[in-house]
């Protein structure tokens, strides 16, 4: 059995392989993601959607990533954090289901595992910073599950706001 960690481990995978080689979406949704999950159809299916999700959301991520990550240009991101980021960023803005405090910590714990030393650090601010802007803006549509952690992320947007 497959977790969603794995799904985003491989989603991540594919998401770089795309950037890097410029393969075709569907290529790498069959050799990257159904063949290191298909023992499990659900989980699979979430890497797909998320996948392609991010894809088709990358330009609006890419916006809301320069504008957290202060003096970065997006392109100067090391490649493995910017899918990171824009993975991440996606799930906010558009898997209503996932708390952000989940978006956030696998994106940190992924970066650690596959990424520089000091990417765990820079992905947690960038994206803390994006999940405070867009709680503010009234850009986090999150429901069921997706709810949970969201009053301390309203205390803390309450709390940065006020200092």
């Amino acid at each position: 059995m497959s977790t969603r960690r794995e799904a985003r481990e491989q989603v991540m995978k594919a998401l770089y392989a795309h950037e890097q080689s410029g393969l075709d979406p569907t290529h790498l949704v069959h050799t990257v993601l159904n063949a290191h999950l298909q023992d499990d159809p659900a989980t699979r299916e979430f890497a797909e959607e998320l996948f392609r999700t991010t894809l088709r959301t990358m330009d609006e991520a890419d916006e809301i990533i320069e504008k957290h990550a202060k003096n970065w240009d997006i392109h100067r991101i090391a490649a493995i954090d910017r899918a990171l980021l824009r993975m991440a960023t996606t799930e906010l803005l558009r898997f209503e289901e996932i708390p952000p405090k989940v978006s956030v910590d696998e994106a940190i714990e992924i970066a650690k595992k596959y990424s520089t030393p000091r990417s765990g650090t820079f992905i947690n601010g960038v994206i803390d910073a994006i999940l405070l802007d867009l709680h503010e803006q009234e850009r986090l549509q999150k429901s069921g599950r997706g709810l949970i952690g969201m009053d301390s992320i309203r205390e803390r947007a309450k709390s940065s706001s006020s200092s």
